[in-house]
């Protein structure tokens, strides 16, 4: 199974597609954006409420973030105390060496009790910013690396129930354990199955430094101010997700191939080579017909080779996935038949939509009823096969009588919701056009205006695919009689993410032609 990144830089982030076997699986934003899930904030409790044991704590976003007293950890004091000495400049023990640990929290106590309106208090988002809601904060502070997650206050060692091999989970804990430093807990990642000390100490060291710079940052930080940052998205993506299935990343900006070369070499020095730069003049994800798949994955409507179809639907509440099998039943005499095999081709195209899309929290997917019980059983069989392959925690539900199937789904960012459908450029959603100029008259009479008086040499014309069509088609193509006409040739590129009456113009030093 072949496994390839790409990584398209824009002017509002960047875009990251992640393909399987030429296939589209996830699609993730990097706006930049602050409140990212695993940054932590040096926040003030604005509002204690006992009724729903929580507080309400200013991180710096326009709405109060969420902390529940089960999010503050068993070691909440121990943090408090911490934060408190740094805080008041009294030179905090940041390696936790002989740091004495408070008692730990009762699991059945009251966030009252704890915490007061006033106290600063370092938290970390769980949950980004999610429609009207502000983050969802924790206190149980982790720092995740390449192999190890960092847990201060802590003197477990875990290892993932990934690794299945009892000689390898016992080889792991006893090296991280001789390793790791006094007060400090460390979850072992499912990469690090085979790795030696060498590189699960330099890890180590890494987070510890994260650590420590973080916690001296708090001598000058004031309530808001981000303590440590998780990575960026890329980088992110790349830490969690690189493993020997990837045979190549490819990157369209210089300065991002740059940073993410010395990422791989730092983490995967082995993997540097698959690190790629994109140097076609056709866009990124045009040139790999990513542009095409996000086009055709983020719509209401998503189709299935069968001939059936998927409705997908977002409420307030919840989200509802109906599956069609639309011209699939023609022909069909075994209507039982018919109905599995669509449902199970419906299955591995939902389990695909959740993480492309990063849907969250309940879905209800309504499939083709069946009568049989063992088919019954077999596509809740299926549906959870499928969303084992997810990071994602997800719960799936046996088919209820009505067909209806009850899932739920790990939510930590807003769902990513792709505009498949576009306002009309030349009537601006009126719905009325000016008939007297065309879009193809208009580009002509922009590149006669571009030849004749700006005195352009070479042009490049970047435009939707079905005018590139009408411009070349035939032996004796317009493309053609504008050489013949000019002088001089104009190249052509089809971009399906231009809209059908937009385009642009390119000099020979690939500038945009302003005709203002």
């Amino acid at each position: 199974m072949s496994k390839e990144l790409f990584i398209n830089s824009t002017d509002k982030g960047e875009r990251i597609a992640l393909l399987e076997n030429k296939s589209l699986i996830e699609l993730h934003l990097d706006n930049h954006t602050n409140f990212s899930v695993g940054d932590l904030y040096l926040g003030l409790t604005r509002k204690v409420v006992p009724g729903l044991n929580a507080a309400f704590v200013d991180v710096g976003y326009h709405k109060d973030a969420f902390l529940h007293y089960l999010d503050l950890s068993p070691n909440f004091l121990s943090l408090k105390t911490l934060v408190k000495q740094a805080v008041q400049k009294k030179k905090p023990n940041t390696r936790l060496q002989n740091f004495k640990r408070q008692p730990e929290l009762n699991k059945f106590g009251k966030i009252n009790e704890v915490l007061k309106p006033g106290n600063l208090v370092l938290v970390q988002v769980a949950k980004e910013p999610i429609s009207s809601k502000g983050p969802r904060l924790t206190c149980e502070i982790s720092l995740a690396g390449r192999y190890l997650v960092l847990v201060p206050f802590s003197d477990v060692v875990n290892v993932s129930k990934k690794i299945t091999s009892v000689s390898e989970r016992k080889r792991l804990s006893r090296l991280v354990s001789s390793i790791k430093p006094e007060n400090f807990g460390v979850i072992i990642r499912t990469v690090a199955e085979s790795k030696d000390v060498a590189e699960l100490d330099r890890d180590l060291r890494d987070l510890v430094q994260k650590w420590e710079e973080g916690i001296k940052s708090l001598e000058h930080a004031d309530k808001g101010h981000k303590i440590i940052s998780e990575q960026n998205r890329a980088e992110s993506v790349l830490r969690d997700m690189l493993n020997e299935s990837f045979d190549s990343i490819t990157v369209d900006s210089s300065s991002l191939y740059k940073d993410i070369k010395d990422y791989i070499k730092r983490i995967a020095p082995d993997k540097e080579k698959i690190v790629k730069k994109h140097k076609s003049k056709t866009k990124l994800f045009e040139a790999y017909g990513i542009e095409k798949q996000i086009k055709l994955s983020f719509g209401k409507k998503v189709s299935l080779k069968s001939g059936g179809h998927l409705i997908i639907e977002h409420t307030e509440a919840l989200h509802v996935v109906d599956v069609n099998s639309g011209n699939k039943s023609i022909g069909e005499e075994n209507q039982e038949a018919t109905a599995l095999s669509v449902n199970q081709e419906a299955i591995v195209e939902v389990a695909k939509q959740l993480r492309l899309r990063d849907i969250g929290g309940i879905i209800i997917v309504d499939f083709i009823d069946m009568k049989e019980a063992q088919n019954r059983k077999q596509i809740y069989d299926l549906m959870r096969a499928e969303l084992k392959k997810d990071d994602a925690k997800s719960t799936p539900l046996p088919l209820s009588k009505f067909g209806l199937m009850q899932i739920t789904r790990q939510r930590f960012r807003p769902e990513l919701s792709i505009p498949t459908k576009e306002k009309c450029p030349t009537c601006n959603g009126t719905g009325e056009i000016d008939a007297s100029i065309s879009v193809s008259d208009q580009v002509e009479f922009d590149l006669k205006y571009i030849l004749e008086k700006q005195n352009e040499t070479t042009l490049t014309l970047y435009i939707h695919p079905f005018l590139y069509s009408y411009f070349t088609k035939g032996l004796f193509s317009i493309q053609w009689k504008w050489f013949f006409r000019y002088k001089k040739w104009v190249k052509l590129v089809p971009d399906s993410s231009i809209g059908l009456s937009n385009y642009f113009f390119e000099n020979n030093l690939g500038q945009v032609i302003s005709l203002d």
